[in-house]
């Protein structure tokens, strides 16, 4: 399937860009570490500039696969890019990788094969008809209102778990807009009706705030804290966005519980990667907590 081919490049794309960007940031001199000379010291660097070249790759791929596939297939496979992002740094950066980062490779993947295979998301159309972005918007709005209200109320791990949980919805919610807005290319309009979209612009704006968020998650709390809510945060709320806007189906029943299993493992992984001295960037080999979408 063409949108999961590509949903898998979104994730290597990433994680790739993720490690060439970390890669430059180190070698950037401590004095330049604060303020626009951090800036000017990278624009120098070819490898940094490779890193923002895959961040639009991963954009464009991410674009295509919500365009030709289900909202609920393409986003849970964004599960794997953390996985894929310290596979790459180690590979990279000629760092060992010790037992338990394997283990939470082997997880996370298992997680998502057993999930993808009981769910087994499909169907559903293309775009949002009628006015069902109008409920859809508020029910988000007040969910981020109420999270972000928390998340200010607590410090800790309990405030980046709760803005970490924000940030995702935010997340999900970029990658309905961008599904949205690439049905206009096929409703006849071409790029203009594109462009003139509304939902193009909202894309723009709720991946800024997505942004904005999980740099403060980051900020307040760890990134056992922030991960599994990220990760699992995303494709959730995704699949719920599938569903109710777009209409694709998912499996029921019994089938539950080996969604359940998957999400367990899903999470366990995540939390195990997310210990490891690459994610925190505490050793040579560092990597993002997101693709960021």
């Amino acid at each position: 399937m063409i949108a999961v081919l590509f949903a898998i490049l979104t994730a290597f794309s990433n994680g790739s860009a993720s490690v060439l960007q970390r890669r430059a940031a180190l070698e950037v001199p401590h004095t330049d570490a604060v303020g626009m000379s951090l800036i000017g010291h990278l624009l120098r660097q070819k490898v940094w500039l490779a890193g923002i070249g895959l961040v639009i790759v991963a954009a464009v791929c991410q674009a295509v696969a919500l365009a030709t596939g289900p909202i609920s297939v393409v986003q849970p496979i964004f599960v794997i890019e953390l996985p894929a992002t310290l596979l790459l740094a180690g590979f990279m950066m000629r760092a060992p990788l010790p037992r338990p980062v394997w283990l939470g490779v082997a997880a996370v993947t298992l997680g998502l094969a057993l999930g993808m295979a009981s769910a087994a998301p499909g169907g559903g159309s293309s775009a949002v008809h009628g006015a069902a972005w109008v409920p859809a918007l508020i029910l988000t709005g007040l969910v981020e209102t109420l999270l972000i209200a928390g998340g200010l109320a607590t410090r800790g791990n309990v405030r980046a778990a709760l803005l970490a949980t924000a940030a995702a919805c935010a997340y999900a919610l970029t990658a309905a807009l961008m599904k949205d807005a690439m049905a206009r290319l096929d409703g006849g309009g071409g790029a203009g009706a594109l462009f003139t979209s509304w939902q193009l612009y909202a894309t723009a704006a709720a991946g800024v705030g997505a942004l904005f968020l999980l740099q403060n998650a980051l900020q307040a709390g760890t990134l056992v804290a922030v991960q599994p809510c990220l990760t699992l945060g995303d494709a959730l709320i995704s699949v719920l966005y599938g569903v109710t806007l777009f209409g694709e189906d998912l499996r029921t029943g019994w089938w539950v519980l080996p969604e359940l299993l998957a999400l367990g493992l899903i999470a366990a992984g995540c939390v195990e990667l997310a210990r490891s001295p690459l994610a925190s960037g505490n050793a040579t080999a560092p990597a993002r907590a997101r693709r960021v979408d």
